[in-house]
């Protein structure tokens, strides 16, 4: 190679290694001690999941009717186990362990979360009612009615449908509710899992919420 095409690059090169420097000079003042680390989940500490102790659960069942992403479940077992929800049930095309793609997004709480697949979703959903579980679809038609507006009944099982198409028009004919979460931007939806996540916290404070008052008005 030519002497006038080797001097530019090894500039390039002492340039690029600057700027690197002065990155790192620029990180130092986030520097702070290592924590060690400590698993804690029986996940990561390959404890057997039938030694573990029982917690209570909150009365919440997620129907998952026909997700179509693996990394979506697995995320959605991640934040139940956060809820402490009663039981997921997999319908149609959902995924359902064992499945690589959920163990990467579950980390594990696949294996604490009660969970059941169905072929039909109907077939769910009739049994929930069954055991007079209102059904709540999280869909945005027509007449939905906003969570931030909703007293959730307890127990109570949530319906969430499918990432492009949604929930069956079969199912939202025979839920007791259609709730949605409202849009305040352009987009009229958002990530399955991450609903999941909105819908779950709101039902947990609004219930927690709910109690409290009920304390208080016994306490008067």
């Amino acid at each position: 190679m030519e002497s006038k095409y080797i001097i530019p690059i090894i500039i390039s090169q002492k340039v690029k290694r600057f700027k690197l420097l002065k990155k790192m000079e620029e990180l130092e003042q986030y520097k702070r001690e290592s924590v060690p680390y400590s698993p804690q989940e029986p996940y990561y500490k390959g404890q057997d999941i039938n030694s573990l102790n029982k917690i209570k659960r909150n009365p919440i069942h997620v129907v998952l009717d026909n997700l179509r992403s693996a990394y979506n479940v697995g995320s959605i077992f991640r934040t139940a186990d956060a809820g402490a929800v009663e039981h997921i049930y997999l319908c149609g095309m959902s995924a359902h362990p064992p499945h690589k793609k959920i163990e990467k997004t579950a980390l594990g709480a696949h294996e604490y979360i009660p969970w059941s697949y169905y072929e039909k979703t109907k077939d769910c959903v009739t049994d929930l009612k069954k055991k007079s579980i209102p059904i709540i679809a999280i869909e945005i038609t027509d007449t939905s009615k906003p969570c931030i507006d909703y007293i959730w009944p307890s127990p109570v099982a949530v319906v969430f449908g499918n990432e492009v198409m949604g929930i069956q028009e079969r199912i939202l004919k025979i839920a007791d509710a259609i709730i949605h979460i409202p849009m305040y931007g352009y987009k009229n939806t958002i990530n399955v899992a991450t609903s999941f996540g909105i819908i779950l916290y709101d039902i947990l404070y609004k219930w927690k919420k709910l109690n409290q008052q009920r304390f208080n008005f016994l306490s008067f």
